[in-house]
C-alpha cells in the first residue's frame, strides 16, 4: 500500500505543471458567484432581524417606564391621565354646578 503512495507520488512529481492550464473554469466562477449572492442575502437577513430585535427592546423599555410611571403616580393617588385642577376652578361658571347655583 505504501509503495503504490509513493509511486503515484514520484508519478505526480514528474510532471511537469502548467499554471495557465489549471483554471476554476466557467462552473468555478459560477458558483463563487452564487455563493456571494447567498451570502450577501445572509448578511441582509441578519441586519434586518438584529435591528428588529432592537426595537423591540426599546419598545419594551418604554412600556417599562410607562408602567412604573403609571404605578408611581397611582401610589400617589392622582390618576395618570388625569389632568390636575386649576387654581382658578372655583372663579369658573361654566361648571356642572354654576347652572344651579343661580
Amino acid at each position: 500500500m505504501i509503495a503504490r503512495l509513493t509511486g503515484a507520488i514520484a508519478i505526480a512529481a514528474e510532471e511537469e505543471f502548467d499554471p495557465d492550464t489549471v483554471t476554476p473554469g466557467v462552473w468555478g466562477f459560477v458558483v463563487t458567484f452564487a455563493l456571494m449572492v447567498v451570502v450577501v442575502l445572509l448578511i441582509l437577513d441578519m441586519v434586518r432581524r438584529i435591528r428588529r430585535t432592537n426595537y423591540r427592546a426599546e419598545v419594551r423599555e418604554r412600556l417599562e417606564v410607562e408602567r412604573l410611571e403609571a404605578e408611581v403616580l397611582g401610589d400617589q393617588g392622582v390618576a395618570p391621565d388625569v389632568p390636575s385642577p386649576s387654581p382658578n376652578a372655583d372663579d369658573d361658571e361654566s361648571g356642572p354646578g354654576a347652572a344651579s347655583a343661580r
